[in-house]
């Protein structure tokens, strides 16, 4: 069983995160609006050809992407910290490939690639806490999705 993370850190076994949605009109001439409860997305604007084309604004599938990119990150830190390494950058980047199935369009994998400068960090160390981390990560769990990888340590 790994360590979890401090219970200093979080305080409390439940958290919910909000974030609202508004769609108007139909599919491929319809338009929306993201917003989280941080505030960070506000209005954010999103429309068929955000996601199947070429637009201004979001989509929901770069957003389940950087979801996981920042979360495998910050899984990656942990996992290096319990190792007694402290990253000083990790630099990652999630792809999510969708397809044309016969049930529709889906999306099938999501490809992390990931590069990091943790000084005095072995190759083998690095690999393994890239692997727990990408295991372990909630976003990750939650995805249950084919996630490859490509890892590399910066020397």
């Amino acid at each position: 069983m790994r360590p979890a993370i401090s219970r200093e850190i979080v305080a409390a076994d439940i958290m919910h995160r909000d974030a609202s949605v508004v769609w108007e009109g139909s599919l491929r001439e319809g338009a929306g609006t993201i917003s989280t409860e941080s505030g960070v997305l506000s209005d954010t604007q999103y429309s068929f050809c955000t996601r199947f084309a070429e637009g201004i604004g979001t989509n929901p599938d770069e957003l389940i992407a950087a979801s996981l990119g920042g979360c495998f990150a910050m899984a990656l830190a942990n996992e290096l910290d319990l190792s007694g390494f402290h990253p000083e950058r990790i630099e990652t980047t999630a792809t999510a490939t969708m397809e044309n199935l016969a049930a529709g369009w889906t999306l099938t994998r999501i490809q992390l690639e990931v590069r990091a400068n943790v000084p005095n960090a072995s190759q083998a160390l690095f690999m393994d806490a890239a692997v727990a981390a990408k295991t372990n990560c909630p976003i990750a769990r939650l995805l249950n999705a084919n996630i490859s990888m490509i890892a590399s340590l910066d020397v």
